[in-house]
């Protein structure tokens, strides 16, 4: 794969997307586009069809996200090498992508012409390419997964977290959870002190940061 020709498959619930990312490869005659599609579950059929070298895929895409496609791929496809695309870094996904998918890279999508052409071409090489902030990002994600595991939370006081981030009262929360008042004033008390927050506003932030509120990226 390091000589010749080198296939693409893109996918992107974004059209403007696909359609910026050819726009980058214009004139690099090496690269050719042999299949895209906004759908990833179309894209899982075409390559069954379809032979190509490295798949682009979109981070966030409904039907099917790009680490399920990575996985699905990954095992009815090992030759096909794959390199993730999001708006954003996001350590925590780009860590599970790697453990269970083995992708060979992730960028993000403001990614200009002459790095997607390097990344495209060191994948197609066998190596790989994450840039040193997505590498912070994983470092970072890591460490807030151990920071999590430490601190314990049940499943029970997560739940009562996002409920707290919608602004729910202490009954609302109970008549949600089937639970007493009290059982829910409990459960506050243990996710402030597990947290180490003293307040709403530092707990919310708390949940964001450490990813128990899952925040939507494209």
């Amino acid at each position: 794969m390091s000589t010749g020709k080198i296939l693409l498959a893109i996918v992107d619930d974004h059209q403007i997307v696909i359609d910026g990312l050819k726009s980058l490869l214009e004139g690099h005659d090496r690269f050719t586009v042999a299949i895209e599609t906004t759908n990833p579950v179309q894209m899982l059929e075409a390559l069954h069809h379809t032979p190509v070298d490295i798949l682009l895929t979109d981070v966030m895409m409904p039907q099917m996200n790009g680490a399920e496609l990575a996985i699905a791929v990954r095992k009815q496809f090992p030759q096909v090498r794959i390199l993730a695309l999001s708006m954003s870094g996001q350590g925590d996904v780009v860590n599970k992508m790697i453990e269970e998918a083995d992708i060979s890279g992730y960028v993000v999508k403001n990614i200009g012409k002459k790095d997607l052409v390097y990344a495209l071409e060191k994948i197609a090489a066998g190596g790989l390419y994450f840039t040193d902030e997505i590498i912070a990002e994983m470092t970072r994600a890591s460490e807030m997964q151990k920071e999590n595991e430490e601190v314990r939370l049940s499943a029970r006081e997560i739940e009562v977290i996002k409920l707290i981030e919608k602004e729910y009262s202490n009954k609302l929360i109970a008549d949600t959870l089937f639970l007493s008042e009290r059982t829910v004033e409990t459960h506050r008390k243990n996710i402030f002190r597990k947290t180490k927050t003293n307040s709403v506003i530092g707990l919310i932030k708390y949940a964001y940061e450490h990813k128990l509120i899952e925040t939507q990226h494209s």
